[in-house]
């Protein structure tokens, strides 16, 4: 029995291309896996963007506490949760300037006593926080460092003095429970009844704009200072403060080290003392609760 040399190589031919195709198949098939995986994670990745994009313009955005001034209520270090829907919406409802309405759209809007987030009037690229003291055509007076709204005496409740370490060194504040005419009541810090803005002219606030102020009535700059922040426009405002999701003592210069090793040594410090300034008892804590 003779073979055809011609027909073996033709075979061997024949099944190297078979192979090769079957290779390419395969490789184009895991390309094609490759890029499937891509445009998967690419459209996860947008999904999830556009679902942060919304619940920040439209339910919850973080915010946190930079300054003593609605002390003892708030701390520095407290991490909040603004709920966007209380008072409706505006264009500084919505994150990264993308949308340029005028005017606002919804029904809720501020009561006194509100603890609010909204853009400083005069520098609308600042967020401030303050409690909501008065409404459209209100009046507010301060005399010798007590409240007056509409021209009636706000009722206070001395509790006793509180030393308190801030930023600004350590100070004693007088510590009062203010009661609103509504029926809110809170707690503020006085330094003294014969401070800054302790006596102003009689505020009466416009049509669709509030008054806001600080708790910490002596280091807080807020609405009695009309030339640096004023009434708060009804388009200003951000939401309602919500509840604490976190809240943590500085350490200070606790952790900072020098020498051999020092970098190390300053992680191995902070992963023992930040753990120590957490506020445990304040986080999930309702704002206005506290």
């Amino acid at each position: 029995m003779t073979t055809d040399p011609d027909k073996i190589y033709t075979d061997i031919d024949e099944a190297e291309e078979k192979k090769r195709a079957g290779s390419d198949a395969a490789g184009n098939g895991e390309e094609r896996e490759r890029k499937d995986d891509f445009a998967e994670l690419g459209k996860a990745m947008l999904l999830a963007a556009v679902i942060a994009i919304v619940i920040r313009a439209f339910l919850f955005e973080p915010f946190n506490i930079p300054s003593a001034s609605m002390y003892p209520a708030l701390k520095i270090g407290d991490y909040l949760f603004v709920e966007k829907y209380s008072y409706g919406y505006s264009r500084y409802s919505f994150p990264l300037g993308i949308a340029s309405f005028k005017g606002r759209y919804g029904s809720g809007r501020p009561e006194t006593g509100d603890i609010a987030v909204f853009r400083q009037p005069k520098h609308p690229d600042i967020d401030y926080i303050k409690r909501i003291i008065g409404l459209p055509g209100d009046t507010i007076q301060m005399i010798e460092g007590r409240l007056y709204l509409n021209s009636v005496l706000v009722p206070r409740e001395y509790l006793g003095s509180e030393t308190v370490a801030d930023p600004d060194g350590t100070r004693v504040y007088q510590k009062y429970l203010e009661t609103l005419p509504n029926g809110v009541t809170h707690h503020i810090y006085e330094l003294s009844d014969h401070d800054n803005y302790d006596n102003t002219p009689v505020y009466i606030v416009p049509e669709a704009h509030y008054f806001a102020m600080g708790d910490n009535r002596d280091a807080s700059m807020d609405s009695r200072e009309q030339i640096q922040v004023g009434f708060v426009p009804e388009d200003n405002l951000v939401g309602r403060a919500g509840f604490l999701f976190f809240s943590t003592e500085s350490i200070g210069a606790a952790c900072v080290k020098d020498g051999a090793l020092a970098a190390v040594k300053s992680v191995f410090c902070q992963m023992i003392e930040r753990p120590k300034a957490v506020r445990y008892s304040r986080i999930f804590r309702s704002v206005h609760g506290l």
